[in-house]
């Protein structure tokens, strides 16, 4: 079973009911996750996410419930942090394979803490880059049980 990062696309999800078949989804797959043991998470995952379910949803999450959602996630999920070494490396990414900052981000810190697996919405599900594979739960051909979930 591979160490997967979650994308903030997919915990925004979770509470996005402008789309309540994608925050059907969404939930499942996090629920999974929690249940086998395998998701991470990355600081800036948790910062965007704050901003987002804050200030960029339809029914906007107030401070206080935002707070306690990073907090649940941080008790329930290990957190990678964006190094200086990852910083470096989300450059490189961002040069070499034309990602932008913010996705590129989140490439090196799966990277360098060897998570071989990202679910995310933003990149096409199936590419491999540089032995990180993108895989996007909100596609049709989307299995949770290939994925050890």
């Amino acid at each position: 079973m591979d160490k997967m990062l979650i994308d903030t696309n997919v915990l925004v999800a979770a509470y996005d009911r402008t789309n309540p078949e994608r925050q059907r989804r969404a939930l499942d797959v996090l629920d999974r996750l929690v249940a086998a043991g395998n998701g991470y998470l990355s600081a800036q995952v948790l910062s965007e996410f704050y901003v987002v379910v804050t200030h960029m949803l339809a029914a906007p999450l107030t401070t206080a419930q935002a707070y306690d959602r990073v907090m649940h996630f941080m008790q329930i999920w290990p957190v990678l942090d964006a190094t200086a070494l990852v910083v470096l490396e989300a450059v490189r990414g961002v040069q070499a394979h034309q990602f932008s900052y913010r996705d590129a981000q989140v490439w090196a810190v799966a990277r360098m803490n060897q998570v071989p697996v990202v679910l995310s919405a933003d990149l096409d599900g199936g590419e491999v880059v540089e032995g990180i594979r993108f895989v996007n739960p909100f596609a049709a051909g989307f299995v949770a049980e290939q994925w050890g979930l």
